[in-house]
């Protein structure tokens, strides 16, 4: 018999002296992204067939064993089945008790049995998406493929989260996507860990929430979009739906009602809220910074206090976003104490505040984080207050700004954003003054003045959303362009499978991984 070569892993894996025949699937072939923590080679592989058994240890686990059980049976044809008695061999066991961080997991695939232990549910479901990118790309399919075996090659791994916050943000304001495309983003989200999603429901171009005691907002406000397109907006079922299909897969829905700028879909719905009583005409343009609600009016604080209220009633998370970005035409005397007023009410349903970093000229509640996505000066200012502070630096982690000068779609205002700009950036040294201690997390947004369909929102967010979440998970020295670019290489096979209309960047044509 021919003898089997050793495999070679990057720099980056730990050899555990793996010897596999030609015809197993080897750990250097594959990518995982992000990159654990640690990760050491085993002997031997791992084979998914029709026997193959889901245990859990925990009735707690269910849903995440009957979750992974449907995803492998999806693409495999089998009708592999969760149990509750450990069977002799052959299984996935899925277990809790993991002395590790809240998302923390140890991953191990031997020959007879993987295991996934956890800290909390999450953990293993985090450990669920490693152990998918160790299976064929196949399993991303309906239907897999014929006549090919489902190994999974020997492995240990132990891994934890860099920042508790892993999130991105969806402009559905400017141009409305649906529930379909809302959830087709948060399956491509969960594959890479990411555990926020922020949808930002109203702007000048469009309000996208029912709000059943202002029903004016979503008849008249949800009416367009930029370009005067139709627009649209979520049913409170059609929101419920996403916030239910978000938890299945561990990511936690933050709203964000913008104000009190980026407001005149909510003007034009209602005129009492304009300081002149006057309804302006619906905005179908991309400027900003023209429209304020009238902070000086009581009803201006009805209205805010009812749509928090049923916002609140829908989203189980801890956050309400509240915006605060770019209110030119709002004086600073008046827009620090809407900012203070507007928290207390949020606070008043024990929700927590997160908004633009604009935010932090007024006093900032214990709980509040702002957003640092333009002025590091501001950002300064919240953790000065005691507060933290989520990075999204728009010339690092926007989305909506296009790779090059040849790039059809987006922006380019903060600057152009190539795969390695987006990924060659640390959170905690970004910024002299804001370290680790004060950050919450990272978040990627995506601004849609330019993007009106799923397969334009997948070009501008893929790949730059994986390196992203490499990042937020990631520990700093662990991170090298280098390799994360070797593995981003391997894992285009996977968003071809996925049928992600990704980026093919030149960066990644260069010196192909064989």
């Amino acid at each position: 018999m021919m003898k089997c070569n050793l495999l070679k892993l990057s720099v980056l894996l730990l050899i555990g002296g793996l010897f596999a025949c030609d015809s197993d699937p080897k750990l250097s072939e594959k990518a995982l992204i992000p990159l654990p923590e640690k990760v050491v080679e085993q002997n031997g592989v791992f084979t998914i067939d029709e026997n193959t058994k889901v245990f859990i240890d925990r009735p707690e686990l269910e849903g995440v064993g009957v979750f992974f059980s449907k995803f492998i049976n999806h693409s495999t044809g089998f009708n592999i089945q969760v149990v509750t008695e450990k069977p002799e061999s052959d299984y996935i066991a899925l277990e809790l008790g993991l002395d590790a961080p809240d998302e923390g997991y140890g991953l191990d695939v031997r020959p007879d049995v993987i295991r996934i232990k956890g800290a909390s549910t999450e953990g293993v479901f985090r450990g669920f998406q490693t152990l998918r990118q160790l299976m064929p790309v196949a399993i991303e399919k309906e239907g897999g493929f014929e006549g090919g075996s489902w190994k999974i090659p020997g492995v240990k791994i132990e891994d934890a989260p860099e920042y508790a916050y892993r999130g991105s943000m969806l402009d559905v304001a400017r141009h409305f996507f649906g529930v379909e495309d809302i959830k087709r983003y948060i399956d491509l989200m969960s594959l890479y860990k990411m555990n926020y999603l922020h949808l930002h429901l109203a702007d000048d171009q469009g309000w996208r929430i029912e709000i059943k005691s202002w029903p004016k907002l979503t008849e008249i406000g949800g009416s367009t979009a930029v370009g005067g397109g139709e627009g649209g907006f979520y049913t409170q079922e059609d929101y419920k739906e996403i916030v239910a299909y978000a938890q299945e897969r561990f990511i936690t829905i933050v709203p964000e009602i913008d104000m009190p700028g980026h407001t005149n879909a909510a003007l034009a719905s209602y005129p009492e809220l304009n300081c002149n009583g006057e309804a302006p005409e619906l905005y179908t343009g991309i400027e900003v910074g023209f429209s304020t609600l009238c902070t000086d009016k009581e009803i201006t604080y009805q209205f805010i206090d009812d749509v928090v209220r049923e916002l609140v009633e829908l989203t189980p998370g801890p956050y309400i976003h509240i915006g605060g970005d770019e209110s030119h035409v709002t004086p600073l005397e008046k827009y620090i104490p809407f900012i203070e007023q507007v928290q207390d009410i949020v606070n008043s349903y024990d929700k927590r505040v997160i908004g633009w970093d604009e935010i932090a000229h007024a006093a900032l509640r214990p709980s509040a984080t702002a957003q640092y996505w333009s002025k590091a000066e501001n950002a300064k200012m919240a953790v000065d207050q005691g507060a933290k502070v989520l990075i999204s630096p728009a010339t690092k982690a926007y989305l909506d700004m296009q790779y090059d000068s040849t790039t059809q779609l987006g922006l380019h205002w903060a600057a152009y954003i190539e795969l390695d700009s987006a990924y060659l950036w640390d959170p905690a040294e970004l910024e002299e003054g804001i370290s680790k201690d004060d950050i919450l997390g990272v978040e990627a947004p995506l601004w849609t003045e330019t993007i009106t369909t799923m397969n334009e929102l997948e070009y501008m967010v893929f790949p730059r959303l994986i390196g992203i979440a490499e990042i937020a998970w990631t520990k700093p020295g662990l991170r090298e362009w280098d390799d994360y670019k070797s593995r981003l290489i391997k894992h285009e096979e996977r968003l071809k499978a996925l049928g992600v209309n990704y980026y093919s960047s030149p960066l990644l044509k260069k010196g192909k991984a064989k």
